[in-house]
Protein backbone atom coordinates (compact mmCIF):
# COMPACT_ATOMS: atom_id res chain seq x y z
CA UNK A 1 0.00 0.00 0.00
CA UNK A 2 1.60 3.38 -0.77
CA UNK A 3 2.79 5.68 2.02
CA UNK A 4 1.86 8.69 -0.39
CA UNK A 5 -1.35 10.91 0.18
CA UNK A 6 -3.07 11.70 -3.20
CA UNK A 7 -1.94 15.56 -2.41
CA UNK A 8 1.29 14.25 -1.31
CA UNK A 9 2.11 12.01 -4.79
CA UNK A 10 0.25 15.21 -7.20
CA UNK A 11 2.95 17.62 -5.40
CA UNK A 12 5.99 15.04 -6.30
CA UNK A 13 4.73 14.25 -9.06
CA UNK A 14 4.62 18.07 -10.45
CA UNK A 15 8.29 18.75 -9.12
CA UNK A 16 10.47 17.14 -12.06
CA UNK A 17 10.41 15.10 -15.11
CA UNK A 18 8.15 11.95 -15.47
CA UNK A 19 9.77 8.96 -16.70
CA UNK A 20 7.04 6.30 -19.01
CA UNK A 21 9.36 3.51 -19.30
CA UNK A 22 9.11 1.18 -22.09
CA UNK A 23 7.75 -2.72 -21.14
CA UNK A 24 10.59 -4.91 -22.36
CA UNK A 25 9.13 -8.25 -24.27
CA UNK A 26 10.84 -11.03 -25.55
CA UNK A 27 11.43 -12.14 -29.29
CA UNK A 28 8.31 -14.33 -28.55
CA UNK A 29 6.62 -11.28 -27.30
CA UNK A 30 6.27 -12.67 -23.46
CA UNK A 31 7.23 -9.49 -20.79
CA UNK A 32 10.98 -10.17 -20.13
CA UNK A 33 11.11 -9.09 -16.06
CA UNK A 34 14.89 -9.11 -16.02
CA UNK A 35 15.62 -6.79 -18.67
CA UNK A 36 12.40 -4.25 -17.38
CA UNK A 37 14.01 -4.57 -13.89
CA UNK A 38 17.64 -3.94 -15.09
CA UNK A 39 16.24 -0.38 -16.87
CA UNK A 40 14.24 0.65 -14.10
CA UNK A 41 17.42 0.57 -11.75
CA UNK A 42 19.23 2.27 -15.03
CA UNK A 43 16.84 4.60 -14.73
CA UNK A 44 16.31 5.33 -10.90
CA UNK A 45 19.49 6.48 -11.08
CA UNK A 46 18.21 9.68 -12.41
CA UNK A 47 16.42 12.38 -10.54
CA UNK A 48 13.14 12.22 -11.99
CA UNK A 49 9.14 13.25 -9.97
CA UNK A 50 7.61 10.06 -10.98
CA UNK A 51 7.80 6.71 -12.54
CA UNK A 52 4.55 5.52 -14.89
CA UNK A 53 4.75 1.63 -14.91
CA UNK A 54 2.64 0.18 -17.95
CA UNK A 55 1.35 3.33 -19.21
CA UNK A 56 0.54 4.31 -22.84
CA UNK A 57 4.84 4.22 -23.21
CA UNK A 58 4.76 0.68 -21.82
CA UNK A 59 2.29 -0.27 -24.29
CA UNK A 60 -0.77 -0.93 -21.55
CA UNK A 61 -3.29 -1.63 -24.61
CA UNK A 62 -1.94 -4.72 -25.12
CA UNK A 63 -1.27 -6.17 -21.59
CA UNK A 64 -3.66 -8.65 -20.23
CA UNK A 65 -4.83 -7.52 -16.55
CA UNK A 66 -2.74 -10.21 -14.86
CA UNK A 67 0.35 -9.19 -17.26
CA UNK A 68 -0.22 -5.36 -15.76
CA UNK A 69 0.16 -6.26 -12.24
CA UNK A 70 2.94 -8.28 -12.94
CA UNK A 71 4.88 -4.88 -14.32
CA UNK A 72 3.76 -2.93 -12.07
CA UNK A 73 4.50 -5.10 -8.69
CA UNK A 74 8.05 -5.20 -10.71
CA UNK A 75 8.37 -1.48 -10.85
CA UNK A 76 7.92 -1.20 -7.57
CA UNK A 77 9.72 -3.45 -6.06
CA UNK A 78 12.40 -1.92 -7.65
CA UNK A 79 12.08 1.44 -7.32
CA UNK A 80 11.87 -0.22 -4.07
CA UNK A 81 10.09 3.97 -2.96
CA UNK A 82 12.77 5.73 -4.29
CA UNK A 83 10.93 6.89 -6.61
CA UNK A 84 6.72 7.25 -7.13
CA UNK A 85 5.54 4.51 -9.27
CA UNK A 86 2.08 5.23 -10.88
CA UNK A 87 -0.41 2.43 -12.22
CA UNK A 88 -2.60 2.58 -14.93
CA UNK A 89 -6.58 1.85 -15.54
CA UNK A 90 -8.23 1.81 -18.67
CA UNK A 91 -10.60 -0.40 -20.80
CA UNK A 92 -13.87 -0.31 -19.65
CA UNK A 93 -15.55 0.97 -16.37
CA UNK A 94 -15.43 -2.10 -15.00
CA UNK A 95 -11.90 -3.48 -15.57
CA UNK A 96 -10.70 -0.01 -14.37
CA UNK A 97 -12.08 -0.45 -11.43
CA UNK A 98 -10.42 -3.76 -10.98
CA UNK A 99 -7.17 -2.41 -12.40
CA UNK A 100 -7.71 0.09 -9.83
CA UNK A 101 -8.06 -1.96 -6.80
CA UNK A 102 -5.15 -4.38 -7.70
CA UNK A 103 -2.66 -1.20 -8.17
CA UNK A 104 -3.56 -0.19 -4.54
CA UNK A 105 -2.63 -3.98 -3.46
CA UNK A 106 0.26 -3.91 -5.44
CA UNK A 107 1.79 -0.88 -3.37
CA UNK A 108 1.61 1.83 -6.49
CA UNK A 109 1.62 5.71 -5.19
CA UNK A 110 -1.06 6.60 -7.39
CA UNK A 111 -3.24 5.91 -10.63
CA UNK A 112 -2.95 6.91 -14.58
CA UNK A 113 -6.38 6.70 -16.07
CA UNK A 114 -6.50 6.26 -19.98
CA UNK A 115 -9.76 6.87 -21.97
CA UNK A 116 -12.05 4.10 -21.89
CA UNK A 117 -12.12 1.69 -24.72
CA UNK A 118 -13.25 2.39 -28.30
CA UNK A 119 -16.76 4.19 -27.53
CA UNK A 120 -17.28 7.81 -27.67
CA UNK A 121 -19.61 9.70 -24.71
CA UNK A 122 -21.37 12.74 -23.67
CA UNK A 123 -19.41 14.42 -20.90
CA UNK A 124 -22.04 12.83 -18.36
CA UNK A 125 -20.99 8.95 -19.30
CA UNK A 126 -17.02 10.43 -19.09
CA UNK A 127 -17.92 11.79 -16.08
CA UNK A 128 -19.16 8.52 -14.58
CA UNK A 129 -16.69 6.18 -15.44
CA UNK A 130 -13.98 8.67 -13.63
CA UNK A 131 -15.87 8.99 -10.74
CA UNK A 132 -16.09 4.90 -10.05
CA UNK A 133 -12.49 4.87 -10.89
CA UNK A 134 -12.12 6.96 -8.06
CA UNK A 135 -14.37 5.57 -5.84
CA UNK A 136 -13.04 2.29 -6.02
CA UNK A 137 -9.60 3.60 -4.10
CA UNK A 138 -8.26 5.64 -1.64
CA UNK A 139 -4.97 6.08 -4.56
CA UNK A 140 -4.43 9.89 -6.03
CA UNK A 141 -5.99 9.92 -9.43
CA UNK A 142 -4.62 11.47 -12.51
CA UNK A 143 -6.85 11.43 -15.49
CA UNK A 144 -5.99 11.24 -19.35
CA UNK A 145 -7.61 14.05 -21.75
CA UNK A 146 -7.06 12.62 -24.85
CA UNK A 147 -8.61 10.47 -28.03
CA UNK A 148 -12.43 9.41 -27.11
CA UNK A 149 -12.25 11.02 -22.97
CA UNK A 150 -11.87 14.79 -23.15
CA UNK A 151 -13.35 16.17 -20.73
CA UNK A 152 -14.21 19.85 -20.75
CA UNK A 153 -13.39 22.31 -17.75
CA UNK A 154 -16.98 22.17 -16.10
CA UNK A 155 -17.19 18.54 -16.29
CA UNK A 156 -13.72 18.46 -14.80
CA UNK A 157 -14.81 21.01 -11.45
CA UNK A 158 -17.92 18.99 -11.11
CA UNK A 159 -15.33 15.89 -10.77
CA UNK A 160 -12.93 17.23 -8.50
CA UNK A 161 -15.98 18.83 -6.19
CA UNK A 162 -16.77 14.76 -5.67
CA UNK A 163 -13.61 13.10 -6.18
CA UNK A 164 -11.00 13.91 -3.24
CA UNK A 165 -8.19 11.89 -4.94
CA UNK A 166 -8.71 13.11 -8.21
CA UNK A 167 -5.29 15.15 -8.18
CA UNK A 168 -3.94 15.14 -11.46
CA UNK A 169 -4.86 16.45 -15.75
CA UNK A 170 -2.60 14.74 -18.35
CA UNK A 171 -3.33 17.08 -21.19
CA UNK A 172 -3.37 14.87 -24.77
CA UNK A 173 -5.40 17.06 -26.83
CA UNK A 174 -3.40 20.25 -27.42
CA UNK A 175 -6.01 22.50 -27.41
CA UNK A 176 -4.55 25.82 -25.67
CA UNK A 177 -8.22 27.28 -25.14
CA UNK A 178 -9.37 24.24 -22.86
CA UNK A 179 -6.13 24.32 -20.93
CA UNK A 180 -6.75 28.22 -20.02
CA UNK A 181 -9.68 27.55 -19.31
CA UNK A 182 -9.31 24.33 -16.76
CA UNK A 183 -6.26 26.41 -15.35
CA UNK A 184 -8.07 30.04 -14.82
CA UNK A 185 -11.02 27.56 -13.18
CA UNK A 186 -8.96 25.67 -11.09
CA UNK A 187 -5.72 26.36 -10.53
CA UNK A 188 -3.39 24.18 -7.97
CA UNK A 189 -6.42 21.81 -7.39
CA UNK A 190 -4.96 19.87 -9.55
CA UNK A 191 -1.41 19.12 -10.77
CA UNK A 192 -0.99 19.55 -14.94
CA UNK A 193 0.89 17.20 -16.67
CA UNK A 194 1.86 17.48 -20.52
CA UNK A 195 1.35 14.23 -22.29
CA UNK A 196 1.02 14.98 -26.14
CA UNK A 197 3.18 12.44 -28.40
CA UNK A 198 7.29 13.82 -27.54
CA UNK A 199 5.66 16.33 -24.74
CA UNK A 200 9.36 18.02 -25.20
CA UNK A 201 7.85 19.69 -28.12
CA UNK A 202 5.06 21.67 -26.11
CA UNK A 203 6.73 21.65 -22.89
CA UNK A 204 8.01 25.34 -22.99
CA UNK A 205 4.46 27.45 -23.60
CA UNK A 206 2.67 24.84 -21.73
CA UNK A 207 5.19 26.20 -18.88
CA UNK A 208 2.99 29.26 -19.01
CA UNK A 209 -0.37 27.78 -18.29
CA UNK A 210 0.76 25.47 -15.19
CA UNK A 211 1.78 22.83 -16.92
CA UNK A 212 5.05 22.36 -14.54
CA UNK A 213 5.93 18.73 -15.67
CA UNK A 214 5.59 16.08 -18.67
CA UNK A 215 5.64 12.71 -19.67
CA UNK A 216 9.48 11.79 -21.24
CA UNK A 217 9.48 8.56 -23.26
CA UNK A 218 12.98 10.21 -24.81
CA UNK A 219 14.28 9.83 -21.26
CA UNK A 220 13.91 5.78 -21.94
CA UNK A 221 17.05 5.96 -24.16
CA UNK A 222 18.40 9.53 -23.29
CA UNK A 223 18.24 10.07 -19.68
CA UNK A 224 20.77 12.61 -19.11
CA UNK A 225 19.48 14.70 -22.12
CA UNK A 226 16.20 14.28 -21.31
CA UNK A 227 16.61 16.12 -17.68
CA UNK A 228 19.04 19.10 -19.36
CA UNK A 229 16.13 19.50 -21.82
CA UNK A 230 13.67 19.50 -19.02
CA UNK A 231 16.36 22.06 -16.82
CA UNK A 232 16.21 24.25 -19.85
CA UNK A 233 12.53 24.44 -20.19
CA UNK A 234 12.02 25.27 -16.22
CA UNK A 235 14.57 27.96 -16.46
CA UNK A 236 12.88 29.09 -19.49
CA UNK A 237 15.94 29.22 -21.41
CA UNK A 238 14.69 29.67 -24.76
CA UNK A 239 17.86 29.21 -26.48
CA UNK A 240 18.82 26.45 -24.98
CA UNK A 241 15.19 24.86 -25.80
CA UNK A 242 14.88 25.80 -29.32
CA UNK A 243 18.38 24.78 -30.32
CA UNK A 244 17.75 21.28 -29.26
CA UNK A 245 14.02 21.41 -30.52
CA UNK A 246 15.71 21.79 -33.86
CA UNK A 247 18.96 19.77 -33.94
CA UNK A 248 17.07 16.81 -32.45
CA UNK A 249 13.34 17.13 -31.07
CA UNK A 250 11.94 17.98 -34.55
CA UNK A 251 14.10 15.60 -36.77
CA UNK A 252 12.77 12.71 -34.19
CA UNK A 253 9.32 13.84 -34.58
CA UNK A 254 9.71 13.78 -38.88
CA UNK A 255 10.86 10.32 -38.31
CA UNK A 256 8.12 9.46 -35.51
CA UNK A 257 5.28 10.60 -37.94
CA UNK A 258 6.39 8.45 -40.97
CA UNK A 259 3.77 5.38 -39.65
CA UNK A 260 1.35 5.23 -37.68
CA UNK A 261 2.01 4.03 -33.90
CA UNK A 262 5.74 4.63 -34.32
CA UNK A 263 5.18 7.16 -31.13
CA UNK A 264 6.00 3.96 -29.01
CA UNK A 265 7.82 2.02 -31.82
CA UNK A 266 10.90 4.99 -32.10
CA UNK A 267 11.21 4.86 -28.07
CA UNK A 268 12.16 0.93 -28.16
CA UNK A 269 14.47 1.99 -31.08
CA UNK A 270 16.05 4.27 -29.80
CA UNK A 271 16.80 1.42 -26.59
CA UNK A 272 18.58 -0.47 -29.67
CA UNK A 273 20.15 2.31 -30.88
CA UNK A 274 22.44 3.41 -27.43
CA UNK A 275 22.64 -0.50 -26.83
CA UNK A 276 20.14 -1.23 -24.44
CA UNK A 277 17.39 -3.37 -26.24
CA UNK A 278 13.80 -4.26 -24.92
CA UNK A 279 12.73 -6.04 -27.38
CA UNK A 280 9.61 -5.67 -30.28
CA UNK A 281 6.28 -3.84 -30.02
CA UNK A 282 3.79 -5.93 -29.97
CA UNK A 283 1.25 -5.94 -32.82
CA UNK A 284 -0.83 -4.15 -33.82
CA UNK A 285 2.09 -2.02 -33.50
CA UNK A 286 5.55 -2.56 -35.63
CA UNK A 287 9.27 -1.91 -35.69
CA UNK A 288 11.19 0.85 -37.18
CA UNK A 289 12.77 -0.72 -40.29
CA UNK A 290 16.72 -1.42 -40.38
CA UNK A 291 17.01 1.96 -42.74
CA UNK A 292 14.68 3.83 -40.22
CA UNK A 293 16.80 2.72 -37.57
CA UNK A 294 20.13 3.45 -38.89
CA UNK A 295 18.67 7.28 -39.19
CA UNK A 296 17.81 7.10 -35.48
CA UNK A 297 20.98 6.34 -34.28
CA UNK A 298 22.65 8.67 -36.22
CA UNK A 299 20.45 11.41 -35.53
CA UNK A 300 21.02 10.64 -31.29
CA UNK A 301 25.03 10.59 -32.27
CA UNK A 302 26.59 11.38 -29.41
CA UNK A 303 23.68 12.46 -26.86
CA UNK A 304 23.84 9.15 -25.45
Amino acid sequence: MSKMTPAEMAQALGSGLLSFPVTHFRDDLAFDEGGYRRNLARLAEHKVAGLFAAGGTGEFFSLTPAEVDRVLRAAVEETAGRVPVIAPAGHGTAIAVELAKAAESAGADGLLLLPPYLVGSEQDGLAAHVEAVCRATKLGIIVYNRANAQLNEQTLARLCERCPNLVGFKDGVGDVELMTRVYAGLGDRLTYIGGLPTAETFALPYLEMGVTTYSSAIFNFLPDWALSFYEAVRRRDRDAVYAELRAFVLPYIALRNRKRGYAVSIVKAGMNAVGRPAGPVRPPLTDLDATELAELTALIGDRR
